[in-house]
């Protein structure tokens, strides 16, 4: 066997075409098929359509390849709105009709499980995907690169699994008004000559720029995020912002020094406006400070916070921790509800904004610490705090160990999962499963276009 691997590496070279019938999409949405037995991913291909594909990688498991010619075209395909839907990340979907995008996010569920096999897995009801209100002009976020290309000032998305930088003129997801202030301050650097980040040498200035716009107020938050604290010209960008862009109430510095995966570093400095933009959810308004974490769908967080509160099944006399609370929109949300509402997180300025949005929206049965939920949790039992219900709303790498632990020896009786991450809820939910049954999990679809789902779970004790 491992002597026919070898020989297919020898056979097969970057460059080779071939004709290949696409099975399936993977969990990234490309498509997958078969040469001669080994694994072929071909980012826009569609499941049922016959492509020659030309080969742009050889690895010892697996190929990677680009569309060369389309033979048979699959009947959901249709025409991106996006003329880079097909080299920038972000976008993987867009070639695919809306109702089979929903179908594969339930899919990416049904594999996950399938991987991961948690007690009783073919036997969970898992819902058909609920779609979003809006398939387009949905994302409140954007956060654009910023690098020279060609010479000049351009702000982008880079292609997939590289630093190659696609200056995006316009984006269909994005709200319109993002990306008119995004544009505005491309001229703006470029006009005023302040240096862009130069990965190579580790210089210039400017690294990225990050838009954040109010769904209902309409307000904008424009972080600029650096290199260094110094930002030249400061003075003549902060009077063009003010008079070109006065939708943006807030401009704010964030210092990201060095070459660095992260987009955000830990100095945020106030630079014009307000400190914050406000944001109004499950009718409540949320600050929201340029760092604290909003789900990038507005429209469809409310149905995905309904959603956990249909699964938590509240009643006034519950206690209900929010795990994972970036700045309290869920607990907060939930807050008429139930007795008391106790959240944790390890950002101290979301912490601070969950706070101030209790204060804000007059809640007096809610409070936010700062700290991991898997060492706040035991503490606060160990006090005598006693809860019934629990939400959870971790990052992609799915629930800390520890947590788990603590999650399986106090068993509240109550308990949503939302998970913005398929593998890691199934990993989890191998765990978890030993002391909680899986009612049933409903996937949601938060970002059209894109392969990106989420879920949540109800889950009850086990009897």
């Amino acid at each position: 066997m491992v002597q026919n691997h070898a020989k297919q590496d020898i056979t097969v070279n970057v460059g080779d075409r071939f004709p290949l019938t696409i099975r399936r999409l993977g969990v990234n949405g490309h498509g997958i098929g078969y040469f001669k037995h080994k694994v072929c991913f071909v980012p826009g291909a569609l499941p049922g359509e016959v492509v020659v594909a030309e080969v742009t990688k050889v690895m010892p498991r697996f190929l990677e390849a680009k569309i060369h010619r389309l033979r048979r075209t699959s009947k959901h395909r249709v025409t991106p709105r996006d003329s880079y839907a097909d080299v920038a990340g972000g976008f993987e979907l867009e070639n695919l009709a809306y109702p089979e995008q929903l179908k594969f996010k339930r899919q990416v569920v049904l594999d996950s499980l399938s991987k991961f096999k948690p007690y009783g897995y073919r036997n969970y009801d898992v819902r058909p995907t609920i779609a979003a209100p809006a398939e387009y002009g949905y994302r409140n976020k954007a956060q654009f690169q910023v690098r020279l290309v060609d010479g000049h000032v351009a702000a982008g998305l880079y292609k997939p699994d590289s630093h190659d930088l696609v200056d995006m003129q316009e984006c269909a997801v994005q709200m319109p008004q993002t990306m008119h202030v995004m544009r505005t301050m491309v001229k703006l650097i470029e006009k005023l000559n302040i240096p862009v980040y130069d990965e190579e040498h580790n210089s210039g200035i400017i690294k990225t720029l990050a838009v954040r716009e109010s769904w209902t107020t309409g307000e904008l938050q424009l972080t600029i995020i650096t290199n260094t604290p110094k930002l030249i010209h400061k003075h003549q960008l902060l009077d063009a912002i003010k008079e070109q862009l006065p939708e943006v109430v807030s401009v704010m510095q964030n210092v990201n020094p060095g070459d660095t995966p992260l987009v955000w570093g830990d100095q945020t400095i106030h630079l014009a406006g307000a400190e914050t933009i406000t944001e109004s959810l499950m009718g409540l308004d949320f600050k929201l400070s340029a760092r604290s974490f909003l789900q990038l769908n507005p429209a469809q967080t409310e149905v995905l916070y309904e959603e956990a509160a249909k699964a938590l099944e509240l009643s006034p006399d519950d206690t209900l921790i929010d795990a994972y609370a970036g700045i309290g929109t869920i607990g907060l949300s939930l807050a008429s509800r139930v007795k008391d509402v106790r959240g944790m997180e390890i950002i101290p300025e979301a912490v601070d904004d969950a706070n101030e949005n209790a204060r804000l929206n007059g809640i007096t049965n809610a409070h936010y610490e700062v700290g991991k939920a898997e060492e706040i949790l035991p503490k606060w039992q160990e006090a005598g705090l006693n809860f019934d219900a629990l939400v959870v709303d971790p990052p992609r790498a799915g629930l800390d160990d520890n947590l788990i632990k603590a999650i399986l020896k106090t068993k509240p009786r109550k308990f949503a999962y939302v998970s913005c991450g398929m593998a890691s809820l199934a990993r989890n939910l191998r765990r978890l499963t030993s002391v909680y049954h899986v009612d049933y999990i409903q996937p949601i679809d938060m970002m059209p276009q894109t392969a990106r789902c989420e879920a949540v779970v109800k889950l009850s004790l086990r009897k």
